[in-house]
């Protein structure tokens, strides 16, 4: 599970062709009165307007980012410097700040745009070792960023309870982009606040029950990505034996990837993405395990494999409902080493 330069070239072509591609469009936008120009998303958000979605079209930028830090002499650096250049520029990003701080735009893409866009400045930053134009980028999306994380952190910090859903809104993950983030951009207030909310809403959990995952619409793991979390927030002594209350019995069907029945509808799609999901999840467990028993660690890391395999070929070249963001997820599970 390695991101090769032909692969990386491939998912690099799905990104720039998905960020320049307005339409189809799944317009969120909560009217606060009479908008003449409601629909003209184009206008409303000139840099993330693409890519079928908002946040899809934050993270897609976010694989053009990570394919070019990785493989800044590859075939298609050109293009990705050229497309990343055009896009984000500073007038385009105070548009899309501007449109994020109305009142209206309150709980817009909250917290998994918020924490993808996160992501994307974290991607940025980095860049910055290989690619002189990355300090511009990363200095573009820093305001909106610094807002973000504002509100992601007031957000953790007031919510008695977390959202376990398979979909967007789940709090683990957008709390394991946004502690790369806090991590890489010094932010020590969101570590705090997500530290904290971690402990508060998954301290306690135990007997997890794998059987009940997943629902149809799902893209990621409940349980996986509060695990991941929880490996992310804890010492590791105190992480296995957490783990060994949460997954008494292992990860049981969580192994086994989900049948998608037609990739072809844009929720059902979801499932390749669950796949590739739960492979970055588990390698990261299975990461912060270390020196678990060996069957144990066995079971994650070939489960990872189990559910990328099958996901892989839908990324590049498959119907738009999954390729306008699974790319972004594989390049997730692939991790940083080429």
């Amino acid at each position: 599970m390695r991101l090769e330069p032909g692969l990386a070239a491939a998912f690099a072509k799905v990104a720039i062709a998905n960020v320049a591609r307005p339409y189809p469009h799944k317009l969120d936008h909560l009217l606060a009165g009479p908008e003449p120009l409601a629909a003209d998303h184009v206008a409303r958000h000139p840099v993330f307007c693409g890519a079928y979605d908002w946040h899809s079209a934050v993270h897609m930028h976010w694989l053009l980012a990570r394919v070019l830090r990785m493989f800044p002499a590859g075939p298609v650096a050109g293009e990705i410097r050229g497309t990343l250049a055009s896009r984000l520029t500073a007038a385009g990003l105070a548009m899309e700040r501007a449109a994020l701080s109305t009142a209206a735009a309150r709980t817009f893409e909250r917290p998994y745009g918020w924490a993808w866009l996160l992501e994307l400045r974290v991607e940025l930053e980095r860049l910055e070792e290989v690619e002189p134009l990355a300090a511009g980028w990363a200095a573009a999306v820093a305001p909106l960023a610094d807002d973000l994380a504002v509100r992601l952190a007031d957000f953790v910090t007031t919510a008695r309870y977390p959202i376990r859903a398979g979909t967007h809104a789940n709090t683990a993950f957008a709390c394991l982009l946004a502690l790369d983030y806090a991590s890489v951009c010094d932010d020590l207030g969101l570590t705090t606040a997500i530290l904290h909310a971690a402990k508060r809403w998954y301290g306690d959990d135990r007997d997890a029950q794998p059987a009940f995952e997943p629902s149809l619409t799902d893209f990621l793991s409940p349980i996986l990505c509060e695990a991941a979390l929880m490996a992310a927030v804890m010492p590791a002594e105190s992480f296995v034996a957490w783990f060994d209350r949460f997954l008494p019995n292992g990860i049981g069907p969580l192994a086994e990837p989900p049948v998608v029945g037609d990739r072809g509808d844009p929720q059902i799609a979801h499932l390749d993405g669950l796949c590739l999901s739960r492979a970055w999840c588990l390698r990261r467990i299975a990461t912060a395990l270390g020196g678990a028993e060996s069957v144990r660690l066995a079971e994650l890391w070939a489960a990872a494999e189990a559910n990328f395999e099958p996901a892989l070929p839908h990324t590049v070249g498959g119907d738009y409902a999954g390729e306008h963001w699974l790319a972004s997820f594989a390049a997730l599970a692939l991790g940083e080493v080429p």
